[in-house]
Order: C-alpha cells, then structure tokens, then sequence
C-alpha cells in the first residue's frame, strides 16, 4: 500500500488542475515522471514505495498516492528494477484504464514478488525500434545501457509542442548517437548518483560493498553529447541514502561540451515544459 506523504495535494491540485500548453513533465523523484498534454496524461517509470531498507533508503517524500489520481492514458516502463515496475505504484492506474508498456523481462523476471496487476487486455511488451500512439504523443522505443538491467529500454516521447527522452537509469550508449541523428531532442533526463556502500541483503551472506548505479558527471555529460541534448535534468541523485550527489556539479562536467544548453536542476514536485527552458511555479504560487 502508499501512503502519500503530500495527501491527494499534488496530483488533484498540481497535476490533473493544470491545463497545459504544449507537453508538461511533472519529476515524481527517483526516476519517475507524470507526462501530461490537454489531452493526454502518461506516468513514466512512477516509484511511490518507501524502498527496502537497509538495502534502499529512501531520502524523499512520497508525492502521490495513485488511487488519488484520475487521469493515466499508460504507464511506460524502462526496465525491470522495482523502483521502475512496481504494482503498488501503478497498478491502481491499470485497474482504472490505463495501458501499461514495457519490456518483456519487466514482466518476467521483475525485482517483485507479488501480483504484477497488469492483466493481458492492458499489457503491452516494447523493444527497441517500437513506435506507438498515446493520445496526441507519439511513442518511439530505443535501446539503452544499463549494465544492471536485463532489458533496458529509453523512450522518445514526440508532441507538436517538442519532444522529450528518458533513458531509465542507462549509462552512455552506442544507441544514443543514433537517437540524436533520428529525433532533435528538446528536454531529455539522466540518471545521476555516486558510488556509495550498499548493504545487499539479497546476498547470502549479506554484505556491504561499493556500488555503483547511476552515471557520475563525467558519464553523463557524455550521454547528453551522444544524444545532442538542448536540455538535460539530472536525475535519481535524490532518491537512496549513499548514493546521491548533487545536481549543480553537472554544470561543470558539460561546461566545455557542445551539448547540452541549458542544465535544469529539478527537484521532487517540480514541472517542466517541454517548449521552453525553466521550472514552472506550482500552480497555488501562481494562482496567488
């Protein structure tokens, strides 16, 4: 079960009240985003547990309890770790319509035990080359290197108002170079961490050892390179105790690089369009 930290506030207030002009994204923390148009509403990756302590930690608020919600057209998935697939997190969304696409090891060999809570008539597998409708966005699957996943995927989400990439948590990626020569991509996010000790429980016996899960600067202002980013968020730093950073020292790893323009630090709750650089004000700051 979730347990909202910000009650039905965020999602009924921010999210769903919001009427946008173009292509919106809403950073859930962890990984995790709400994408919405005038006419479509999408949640990518969305994490809402509290972790698995003390392997994960989690360091943030819990922003949405997903029986508040009542807009989700699909969820899209990138790989199958739990804080990428995680039934508690959209299954409420599933059972109230929406679609839910992802790689075919998210639903075989996913890092959860129990009930998946995405029946046939909802479940869609996507591989790299895949391109689907959503409402008024169009999907594109591309590939992704995440040396801890089984199948990683990225997404190239297409809108009339600009297009936006979400790389799940790959590193550098042969495929990424292709992705800039096929898509001009105006906002995309990368997984941004730090080598920290982890306690691996799932290791028998339990031990804690380095661990390395997310790109540090130097990776990730070559990914943005190889995908010709205008505009990159750095993500994922906030999420587990040990292995966060910090999202301005990214400035400086791309300060010499072509790419990207402009480096949006976001935080949880945050908003983004697509069409134009800068944090939006929540909508109550706006309102008043």
């Amino acid at each position: 079960m979730v347990h909202s930290t910000w009650g039905d506030w965020f999602v009924r207030d921010e999210i769903e009240a919001t009427e946008p002009n173009g292509l919106s994204v809403w950073y859930l923390g962890c990984n995790g985003y709400v994408l919405r148009t005038a006419e479509t509403t999408v949640y990518l990756d969305p994490y809402f547990g509290d972790g698995s302590p003390p392997r994960t930690i989690r360091m943030i608020p819990i922003p949405i309890d997903p029986t508040d919600a009542t807009l989700c057209d699909a969820i899209l998935v990138t790989h199958e770790h739990i804080d990428h697939i995680h039934p508690p997190s959209y299954g409420p969304l599933v059972e109230d319509g929406a679609e839910i696409h992802a790689p075919s090891a998210s639903y075989e060999s996913p890092d959860y035990d129990g009930d998946l809570r995405a029946p046939d008539d909802k479940r869609y597998t996507v591989e790299p080359g895949d391109e689907f409708a959503v409402g008024d966005l169009t999907i594109h699957v591309r590939g992704a290197n995440d040396p801890d996943a089984i199948e990683p995927v990225s997404y190239v989400v297409e809108h009339d108002s600009g297009t936006f990439f979400a790389a799940g948590d790959s590193r550098p990626a042969d495929a990424f170079t292709d992705i800039a020569d096929e898509f001009d991509l105006d906002l995309g996010v990368l997984a941004f961490g730090s080598v920290g000790n982890i306690v691996h429980t799932e290791d028998d016996p339990t031990e804690a050892r380095p661990t390395e899960w997310y790109n540090d600067g130097d990776q990730v202002a070559t990914a943005a390179n190889q995908l010709e980013l205008d505009r990159l968020a750095p993500v994922h730093w906030d999420m587990w105790r040990g292995v966060g950073a910090d999202p301005d020292a990214i400035a400086d790893h791309v300060a010499s690089s072509r790419y990207p323009n402009v480096v949006e630090t976001v935080q949880i709750g945050d908003r983004l369009d697509v069409s134009e650089p800068g944090v939006v004000q929540l909508r109550d700051v706006r309102n008043h």
